[in-house]
Parts: structure tokens; C-alpha cells; sequence
């Protein structure tokens, strides 16, 4: 079974001896070269194609960043795994948006290197835990901000109710009859109804309801 080629790439030589060693016990890995920075790591690629290039960020010549993204464009076959003292949210979301498909902490085990370099292999994803914890942080806060966002929150009470009717399929005399108010008045609540929803019609009235639950086929 071929083995997994990577390249590792950082400024301190004693961490990438020490890099190189701790993969060396990983049967299946095969390190095939070693960087020390962004300028050469393109230049290794290049010559060595490796399957994963294991990268820190902060280097000279050209960080990681900048190396992750023409990496990514010129060997999109090759796997980028971001390994950094930086473990903070803005770090892991940069990697991220370079291309990198992992990021790990230098805090992290041994065998959480390995895994991460064997999950990228893959082509699946590989996060530290302070990383993945970062993603569903701002995954939560977006999903929040979303929902106050949302439209149907703008609408009254009565508004729902009456935009549940009309969905339902009554008219606007059936309802008024429903509800015990005038016809004129629930004319009224329909169009503050649609124009807070920024919907216009009654067939994208229903198709909303149904989105929403409001109203089930």
C-alpha cells in the first residue's frame, strides 16, 4: 500500500526535526521533503508533488497563508494541513479561506497530527477541537442573527393568523367572518403582512407558509 507523502513546512529547523521524526513512526506517512517557507514550500511542491503539505503560518519569504492560496490554485490535488502555535479564531478562519482543508494546534498530541494528516489524505476535513468549537461558535452567532433578521418575527399576532388563513386558501370575506372583523381591516393586515415578508402574490404567500411550517400539504 503506497505510503502518504508529505511535506513539511516551517521556519524553525528543530521543529521540523522533530515533525519529521514523530511522522517517521507512522508507518503509512512518508515525509518526502522539508521547507522553510512559503517560497520554497512552492518550489517543493513542484518538484516533489506531495499528497499533503503540512504548513505553519508565520514564515518568512511568504507566510502559509499566501503559500495555502497558490497552492491551492496551481495543485488543487495536493492537501493543505495548517499546523500553528496560532489557535485562535481568526487564524483558523483565514487558513480556512486560504484553502486549507485542516488546521492544527502545535499544542495538539501526536497522534492528533497523524490522524489530521490521514483525514486530509482522504480529502475529508480535519479541525483541533479549539478550532471546530471556533466554526460552531460562528455558526450559532450567524444562525442567531438570522433569526432576528427574520421577517415573520416584524408580524403581529394578527398577522400571522391571518397570513395562516390565506395560505389555507380562504378569501378575505372568510376571514373577516372568521375573525369577526371587517373585511376592510383584514385587506389592512394582508398588505402590512406581505409587504414585510416582501411577497406579493398569493402563490408565493403559500409557498412561504409552507417553508415555514405554517401551514402542512
Amino acid at each position: 500500500m503506497p505510503k502518504i507523502r508529505v511535506l513539511v513546512v516551517d521556519d524553525h529547523t528543530i521543529v521540523r526535526d522533530g515533525i519529521c521524526a514523530l511522522l517517521r513512526l507512522a508507518g503509512d506517512i512518508e515525509v518526502v521533503g522539508e521547507a522553510a517557507n512559503g517560497r520554497e514550500a512552492l518550489e517543493m511542491v513542484r518538484k516533489l508533488m506531495p499528497d499533503v503539505m503540512l504548513i505553519d503560518i508565520a514564515m518568512p519569504n511568504m507566510n502559509g497563508l499566501e503559500a495555502t492560496r497558490h497552492i491551492r490554485k496551481e495543485f488543487p490535488r495536493v492537501k493543505v494541513l495548517v499546523l500553528t502555535q496560532y489557535d485562535d479564531k481568526e487564524h483558523v478562519f483565514w487558513a480556512i479561506e486560504a484553502g486549507a482543508i485542516g488546521f492544527i494546534s502545535k499544542t495538539a498530541a501526536s497522534s492528533e497530527l497523524v490522524s489530521g494528516i490521514r483525514s486530509v489524505y482522504r480529502g475529508d476535513s480535519f479541525l483541533s477541537p479549539s478550532a471546530a468549537k471556533f466554526l460552531v461558535e460562528d455558526y450559532q452567532l450567524e444562525a442567531s442573527i438570522r433569526k432576528e433578521q427574520d421577517p415573520y418575527k416584524q408580524l403581529t399576532d394578527r398577522e400571522r393568523e391571518i397570513l395562516k388563513l390565506l395560505a389555507e386558501g380562504y378569501n378575505t370575506r372568510e376571514i373577516a367572518n372568521m375573525l369577526v372583523i371587517s373585511t376592510k381591516t383584514v385587506e389592512g393586515h394582508k398588505t402590512n403582512l406581505m409587504s414585510k415578508l416582501d411577497i406579493h402574490n398569493r402563490t408565493n404567500l403559500v409557498k412561504y407558509a409552507l417553508r415555514k411550517g405554517i401551514i402542512t400539504v
